[in-house]
This record gives C-alpha cells, sequence and structure tokens, in this order.
C-alpha cells in the first residue's frame, strides 16, 4: 500500500478544522435590515440642517469604521460644491439627485440619477448635487464622513 504524505497531511488537517468547528462557540450574528418605513429618522444638524437623516450601520465621524446611513431630501435641497477626503458611495433609492463635478454649479452640467443609480464619488473630488423631486439617498464609506466646502 502506498500513502502519500501530502494525502495524510489534507485529511489530518481537515480532521483539526471540524473539531476547532465543533468546539467554537456559535456567534450570534444577525443581519441589520432597515427599510425606510422603518428607519429612524431624526433631524439633520450642520451640512444636513433641514434634511432627515437615519444612520443603518457604523459611525460616520469613528475613523476606520464603515458607515451607512440615509438621508431624506425634498424637493430642491442643493449641495453646494465640496469635497471629503475618503472615497463617498452614494445609492439614489428613490427619486432624482442632480449630480455634478467641479468647483461651482453649473445646472447644464449636472447628470440625473434616478432610483437605483450608485455612484463612487472618489476622495478630493469637488462635486454638488440637487434632489429633483422628494429623494432618498444611501450614503456609505470608511470614516470620517467629513464634507469640506469648496471656497470660492
Amino acid at each position: 500500500m502506498v500513502v502519500r504524505i501530502g494525502s495524510l497531511l489534507s485529511v489530518g488537517s481537515l480532521s483539526l478544522c471540524v473539531v476547532a468547528a465543533a468546539a467554537a462557540p456559535a456567534l450570534a450574528v444577525t443581519p441589520t435590515i432597515v427599510t425606510v418605513q422603518s428607519a429612524r429618522w431624526q433631524p439633520g444638524t450642520g451640512a444636513f440642517k433641514g434634511l432627515q437623516v437615519a444612520t443603518i450601520v457604523g459611525d460616520p465621524k469613528a475613523s476606520g469604521e464603515y458607515y451607512s446611513y440615509l438621508i431624506k431630501m425634498p424637493d430642491g435641497v442643493r449641495v453646494p460644491p465640496h469635497f471629503h477626503a475618503q472615497t463617498e458611495n452614494v445609492n439614489v433609492i428613490s427619486g432624482t439627485l442632480l449630480v455634478g463635478v467641479g468647483d461651482t454649479v453649473n445646472a447644464a452640467n449636472m447628470m440625473p440619477l434616478g432610483a437605483g443609480a450608485i455612484v463612487s464619488i472618489p476622495a478630493g473630488l469637488h462635486h454638488y448635487a440637487m434632489s429633483k423631486g422628494p429623494t432618498i439617498v444611501e450614503v456609505s464609506g470608511v470614516g470620517p464622513d467629513v464634507l469640506t466646502p469648496v471656497r470660492q
């Protein structure tokens, strides 16, 4: 009978993995599920004053922590030119978000993003936005999430 050493090592490793998995306690992990209706909407502050904000996961102010939050915007809300030190991801949940790139708002160059559109804005890119109709967006990334206005 010929036995290969590699086969014995693989079987031995697999046995140790099965024993270790059986000995490990079950983790009590549950998903975070949030709908627009179940979100805990709060009045926005700072740059979000006049809007409604609902944190889904994480703390946007924490360094190195993944975060996700919703913003509810009435029709015509304008977000002036700004940038972030980290990549910002925006997912349009409902309504239309008009977005543009640059240091000054140019309505003719804004791109309409409807429900289901996702945009990933690189760190340092100067951009601006405006809601067309009531709009809800999800913003996510790795903190800290700091909105820095473009000086004009």
